[in-house]
């Protein structure tokens, strides 16, 4: 039985897709974690320290030695260089540590994408003691200031004007601390999302998610994914063939990506290139093949070097609602959840963070209350089941 070894963080929520997943598979299965999952996992799961990489790559290396491990994968942003410094040392199926660790560091992934040439926004690195304004000149207003290694739209910020650039600075970096910053072109455009695999440097696009509430700032919250796209043919060929370019870029080579781009008019550029798959519990709107195979089944197999399954999505239209934090507070209970599960096309909801929990909105925060997923025959009734679901749940924050 192949055994296969995934990276998942203390906060994730996919420990048990991935284990019905290997499962399936006949896959045994690992969870290299700061704590164990929300179930008994025997044998099968690992203490790590993410924040060290280094130590936690050498923990699973020293497993390695006593059980064969066949494949690794990285659940989210914070295994990803983990994964790949495992890969590497145990020869698995695996990026190159240098190209993955230019998905956690964003000055880092400009630089590299800039020198492929492949189209992004304009973007000036601005460290502790460089002078905010010049950078900003640079650049051009309106624009937008990112942490260079946060996630989820986490202290991403616009600025329309110069008297609010040291403004916002000061916010951001009280959010992330004395690091180097990003100061990027703000573009004007809808957002989409690709989701693929790579194997062997090719990539293979799984899905194209549209994102009908494009955010335009000030701060930057996900909201509602749907896919199929509804976008031309023309933008959908030339999306695909620039996030074939970012791939081959920053020179990763196996594993899942994420990647975010902006169209805007006949321009399509690059935002974000993660070496992990779509966040939160959002895989759960996808399916391939005729045996609703699940997202993290393909991961797997692509982990493993399996034969290549059914890659087709699903023909039903599918969707997620990012439930949002619109303030901070204690989070007390969520109404509506029971009447949003009768609307025509919503397949279920999935609360994520307990009530209790203190929580803060976009940009402070990162994380979102919960999921709903909904599949129909088309795009667009999908987009209305979410937003009904959207109109009824209601989140008391106190």
């Amino acid at each position: 039985m192949p055994r296969a070894v995934v990276i998942l963080p203390s906060t994730t929520y996919r420990a048990a897709d991935f284990v019905k997943a290997a499962e399936a598979l006949g896959v045994d299965l690992v969870v290299a974690s700061e704590q164990p999952p929300p179930f008994e996992m025997g044998d099968g799961y690992l203490q790590i320290d993410c924040s060290d990489p280094a130590e936690a790559a050498e923990a699973v290396i020293r497993l390695g030695d006593d059980v064969p491990l066949d494949g690794v994968v990285a659940a989210d942003d914070r295994g990803v260089v983990i994964a790949a410094m495992i890969g590497t040392r145990l020869g698995l199926a695996a990026n190159d540590p240098a190209a993955a660790a230019s998905t956690r560091d964003k000055a880092s992934m400009r630089d590299r994408l800039s020198k492929s040439e492949v189209p992004q926004p304009g973007y000036r690195i601005l460290g502790i003691d460089d002078d905010p304004g010049d950078a900003a000149s640079d650049v051009g207003y309106p624009l937008v200031v990112k942490p260079i290694s946060r996630s989820a739209s986490q202290g991403v910020l616009r600025v329309d004007r110069s008297s609010d650039l040291e403004a916002t600075i000061r916010r951001v970096r009280a959010i992330v601390g004395d690091e180097d910053l990003l100061l990027e072109e703000y573009m004007p455009g809808v957002e989409i999302a690709v989701e693929g695999l790579v194997r062997d440097g090719e990539l293979t696009v799984l899905a194209l998610f549209d994102k009908p509430d494009t955010p335009a700032g000030p701060s930057f919250p996900e909201t509602i994914l749907i896919t199929p796209s509804r976008l031309n043919d023309e933008a959908i060929a030339e999306s695909t063939r620039v996030a074939e370019l970012a791939v081959a870029g920053l020179g990763l080579s196996h594993g899942p990506v994420h990647i975010e781009l902006k169209l805007d008019t006949d321009r399509v550029r690059v935002i974000e290139v993660a070496a992990r798959s779509i966040g939160g519990l959002c895989s759960r709107s996808l399916s391939f093949g005729l045996m609703d195979t699940t997202l993290e089944t393909l991961i797997l197999r692509n982990a493993l070097m399996m034969d290549k399954p059914e890659l087709r999505r699903e023909p039903a239209a599918s969707g997620v609602l990012m439930i949002p934090i619109e303030r901070a507070g204690v989070l007390r209970r969520v109404a509506g959840v029971d009447e949003s599960r009768d609307i025509e096309g919503v397949t279920g909801i999935d609360l994520t963070i307990p009530l209790g929990t203190e929580v803060r909105p976009v940009p402070e925060g990162d994380r979102y209350l919960g999921f709903v997923f909904a599949r129909a025959r088309d795009p667009e009734t999908v987009e209305t089941a979410l937003r009904k679901a959207a109109s009824l749940i209601r989140p008391v924050i106190e």
